[in-house]
């Protein structure tokens, strides 16, 4: 029993040394895509050099009749690549939003539409943080967080679900939700459904990009006006900010109610 509590201890780290850790090699990334994809080092740069590109020309367009059906099965791999070439190329930005996440972040958390997992690790090498709750409707995504969970040695603080239902979590102390909302069809409701599993002392994470971009280079965001009012309506009347000092889109938010 005390050797098992000694290596659980190794695996928790301090701030600093998470966020260390992260711009040294953004948590072993590269290390994890070539042992995931059984890949060479010498082909990693074709897999992220035309990511979101690759990406982008997947969406069918207008004919995609539900939203979610684009992450769950037509984006396959393409997914990971483009995230995994924004997590490398954004290491700045992302290691702030890291910051962010470790001031408020404990016990139960919450990490919706976790994509790689950047966030999610993070959180399950914080000692503040009790267990760690990975949504995703991709099941690569979930695949690979889970062997990166494993890789580093954190997967007893994480668990990997397709949806918040099969949390079996009915409140939690924290919700993060990053890069996610303006992939939603609608993301008002998600904020509705944020709101009833949230404590009254609870913080949640959020930020949005409702924007298809100058030449369509994000197809899969949501940019329709009635659609974007109707979830800042929502937010607006759910949740109160809460300042933080960081410099980043990302916002903090509490429950009026």
């Amino acid at each position: 029993m005390i050797f098992v509590l000694q290596i659980k201890s190794k695996k928790l780290k301090n701030n600093n040394s998470i966020l260390k850790e992260f711009l040294d090699n953004a948590f072993n990334l590269k290390s994890h895509l070539m042992g995931f994809f059984s890949m060479k080092e010498s082909d990693l740069d074709e897999f992220l050099a035309d990511a979101k590109m690759n990406l982008a020309n997947s969406h069918p367009g207008d004919v995609l009749s539900d939203v979610s059906d684009f992450y769950s099965q037509i984006v396959g791999d393409r997914h990971v690549a483009d995230l995994a070439a924004w997590h490398i190329t954004s290491k700045d930005y992302i290691a702030d939003t890291l910051k962010l996440q470790q001031s408020f972040s404990r016990d139960l958390v919450l990490d919706f539409g976790g994509g790689i997992g950047t966030h999610a690790l993070a959180n399950a090498m914080s000692s503040t943080v009790e267990k760690v709750f990975f949504v995703d409707i991709n099941e690569t995504n979930r695949n690979f967080v889970e062997y990166r969970a494993n890789e580093l040695g954190v997967e007893k603080k994480l668990a990997f679900c397709e949806t918040i239902k099969d949390t079996q979590i009915s409140k939690f102390d924290t919700v993060v939700c990053l890069d996610v909302l303006e992939h939603l069809a609608d993301p008002a409701s998600q904020i509705e459904i944020f709101n009833e599993i949230m404590n009254p002392n609870s913080i949640a994470l959020f930020n949005w990009y409702f924007y298809k971009g100058e030449n369509n280079e994000y197809p899969f965001h949501i940019d329709d006006t009635q659609i974007v009012e109707s979830f800042f309506k929502t937010l607006q009347s759910n949740f109160l900010e809460v300042f933080h000092p960081i410099l980043i889109t990302t916002r903090a938010y509490k429950k009026i109610r």
